[in-house]
């Protein structure tokens, strides 16, 4: 089974506040991201673990309730790669492969994840990458056996230097361009997302 691991550890500097407590439809930004992934994986997850930084604690109190482990980016401020490394040093030494989700993304859909933990399962490569009408996005999956890999990455980069290093080691699943999640970086995304999820209500 396959651990999912959502970074939630940023600074939010090109929004000016913690845009992962911002409101959404009656809950947290971070707290609609993680329900969307649990729900994502179902019973195919063996764990769900939030990295946490900025803001921590408040982060912490918008998980409570749920069934996730959470750890703690000492150097969040250094970038993506860092809360990367912390997530994955906790992730279960059962769990056969880490899916990498960002905590700005609340529209992550079961319809890309599922295909995803399916491909794994069954195309035997190491790292499983959505492409969205030709362009590659998140989630992205890895196979335990690149963790030492993705661990000497640095800077705000996150695993995409590992993804480009080696084609062969890439299987890509494809989606249509309306399932990409939409990140949260502007307060025009946030209009966006608030937008999209209040379709979804309806």
């Amino acid at each position: 089974m396959v651990a999912a691991v959502i970074l939630a550890a940023g600074l939010s500097r090109r929004l000016g506040q913690p845009k992962l407590l911002l409101p959404l439809e009656g809950r947290s930004l971070i707290r609609r991201t993680t329900e969307q992934v649990i729900a994502a994986g179902e019973s195919q997850w063996k764990e769900v673990v939030v990295v946490l930084g900025h803001e921590a604690d408040r982060i912490r109190q918008e998980l409570e309730g749920l069934a996730v482990r959470t750890a703690f980016s000492p150097r969040f401020a250094a970038g993506m790669s860092a809360s990367l490394i912390a997530g994955l040093q906790a992730v279960s030494p059962r769990a056969e492969g880490a899916m990498i989700f960002l905590g700005d993304q609340p529209l992550v859909s079961a319809e890309v994840v599922r295909p995803m933990l399916t491909a794994f399962r069954k195309r035997g490569r190491p790292i499983i990458v959505p492409v969205y009408d030709g362009a590659r996005g998140n989630p992205v999956l890895f196979s335990r056996s690149l963790f030492s890999e993705l661990m000497t990455v640095e800077g705000d980069r996150g695993g995409r230097d590992v993804v480009m290093r080696d084609s062969g080691r890439v299987e890509t699943v494809a989606f249509a361009s309306d399932l990409a999640p939409q990140d949260v970086d502007t307060w025009e995304d946030y209009e966006i997302v608030q937008a999209s999820v209040r379709r979804t209500r309806r």
